[in-house]
């Protein structure tokens, strides 16, 4: 299980093809679609996505921001075709990360850290428009914010590849027993632990570079010190409800950065 602020679009999937193959590696994969529950996810999806295009807009107090606009732009595609890619292959995923960030058998820590992470990602944004645009304090060099906008896709991308692989990656800090949930060590779990955290992480750094805003790089240790915390509680929580999991990390040394940490 592992979460990213923007839910389903850091959101970062899984061949559910009905074959005996498929069903031996991801048994809880839902092999028959469910088109209400695609629709209601879609509904949620834009919302989101409207919801955080006019907070940045109206903190901006204008619509000329061509990073703003950009980076729209990519959470918008990475973001639809994670969702519609997890519509269509793996529902039961889908239906888990749009579930909410407070749900049934999470810990209770787990809710104070996304009330927390909720919090501080609206403000983030805010903040940002506020420095880069409005009142225009920050000059972050052209080249940086070219890093930027090749950061988000890279981190789309590995979170692609987590939910490709995972089946549970829930949001939330829960056991899902009643999914069957097991330990993944397959795909980018052979590397890190945590790898759906270390491409939200390549993402979070992308939207201060490429919106241009120093303030918003100056507030993300601390959305990452949350999320280093975040870490060690859920491993607590995997070792000591998921059978497995022990062994698992005593393979694989290193939670986010191979070779560091």
């Amino acid at each position: 299980m592992e979460s990213d602020p923007v839910r389903c679009f850091a959101l970062p999937l899984r061949d559910a093809r009905c074959d005996q193959k498929v069903l031996g590696k991801f048994p809880q994969s839902s092999c028959f679609r469910d088109p209400s529950v695609t629709r209601a996810d879609s509904i949620k999806a834009v919302f989101w996505i409207v919801s955080i295009g006019a907070l940045l807009f109206l903190s901006a107090g204008t619509l000329d921001w061509a990073s703003a606009w950009i980076f729209m732009a990519e959470f918008v595609i990475g973001g639809l075709a994670v969702t519609l890619w997890l519509a269509w292959r793996d529902p039961a995923l889908l239906k888990e990360r749009m579930g909410g960030p407070f749900q049934k058998g999470q810990a209770f820590w787990d809710k104070v850290f996304m009330a927390f992470i909720i919090v501080v990602w609206f403000g983030w944004l805010v903040l940002m428009a506020l420095d880069a645009k409005r009142w225009n304090l920050s000059h972050m060099p052209e080249a940086l914010k070219y890093a930027g906008a090749v950061l988000i896709p890279i981190g789309f991308f590995i979170v692609w590849l987590t939910f490709r692989e995972n089946s549970f990656a829930a949001p939330v800090i829960k056991i899902q027993e009643e999914r069957g949930q097991r330990v993944i060590s397959t795909g980018p779990y052979r590397i890190v632990r945590h790898p759906m955290y270390a491409g939200g992480i390549l993402y979070m750094i992308g939207i201060p570079l490429l919106l241009g805003s120093w303030l918003g790089l100056l507030v993300l240790p601390l959305i990452l010190g949350a999320l280093s915390v975040r870490i060690f509680l859920e491993e607590d929580v995997l070792r000591k409800g998921l059978p497995g999991y022990g062994d698992y990390a005593a393979r694989v040394r290193y939670r986010l950065i191979p070779g560091v940490w």
